[in-house]
């Protein structure tokens, strides 16, 4: 084992450590030995931080740390930071801070000259990306887009024309809707629905929104935790302005103002804004 996997004792401060995110087994040694010998670990839920560490055979204090106590619990933390004392902070899987609080306590940590550093790992977002089958030069990560279906196909419409592809954590339960309104807001594109990741039932659907929005309406919610991978918009040529113009008097004939902008907008990858302004000179709305 090499002389940096451990150390004596390690120097006071704020350590950023990842959990598994299923298999109790993808944890680091180094988050092995860190845990078991830091003052606290600040859990975003104890109960499931317990079951890990009744695994590994680990015992340390712990104390929840949430959205909902996050601000009463900051002040406390930073002093114990400051009477140096070594602690922990995990979420309840994979790496904290992505989709999960703590933002605010590195900020704050970082603010007041306290040493604050990463122990990475498990990511469901990096692990969704590798068996995607899409490109992974560029992604964008989006997390979770809104429950309401206007305000979610509005995010859609504006994540449209990036140039990546893009990463989403979703519920089982608004799979389905989800997965059409990304079809109408991005078109056809390839994506990949991974559920699971890591455990027995890993599972990893890959084909067209649209037939994953049917398969999944047709199947019901699965089970488990859920990341969507979308690949990039396909590079077009440039249009010109009679084409763009006939795509929008197509898609107004048949949909609202605001529809046909976002359809045009996923079709082109243009801005929204630029869109939307022709469009309005096209339709005569002032």
């Amino acid at each position: 084992m090499g002389k940096d996997v451990i150390s004596a004792r390690p120097a006071p401060g704020l350590y950023v450590t990842a959990t598994p995110i299923g298999n109790a087994g993808d944890i680091t040694l180094r988050a092995l030995d860190l845990l078991s010998r830091c003052d606290l670990v600040l859990c975003e839920d104890t109960r499931v931080t317990a079951k890990l560490f009744a695994i590994h055979n680990i015992e340390a204090r712990t104390a929840p740390y949430h959205d909902h106590n996050a601000a009463e619990m900051r002040p406390r933390i930073l002093k114990r930071l400051e009477a140096g004392e070594v602690i922990a902070l995990v979420s309840d899987a994979g790496t904290p801070l992505v989709s999960d609080p703590g933002f605010k306590l590195v900020q704050e940590a970082i603010a007041a000259g306290h040493h604050v550093t990463a122990l990475p790992g498990a990511s469901s977002v990096l692990a969704a990306l590798t068996l995607a089958a899409l490109p992974t030069d560029r992604f964008f990560f989006a997390g979770f887009l809104p429950a309401k279906q206007e305000a979610r196909r509005k995010e859609l419409a504006e994540l449209a024309a990036i140039p990546a592809t893009l990463v989403f954590l979703e519920s089982a339960n608004r799979l389905a809707a989800v997965l059409a309104d990304m079809a109408a807001a991005l078109g056809g594109r390839e994506a990949a629905v991974a559920r699971e990741l890591t455990k027995k039932f890993e599972e990893v659907r890959r084909g067209p929104l649209g037939a994953l929005a049917a398969h999944y309406e047709e199947a019901g919610p699965p089970k488990g935790e859920i990341v969507i991978v979308v690949g990039p918009p396909e590079k077009r040529a440039a249009l010109c302005a009679h084409e763009i113009d006939a795509m929008l008097e197509n898609a107004l004939a048949r949909a609202t103002l605001k529809d046909a902008v976002a359809e045009v907008v996923a079709m082109t990858g243009l801005p929204r804004r630029d869109v939307y302004a022709r469009a309005l000179e096209l339709s005569g709305a002032k």
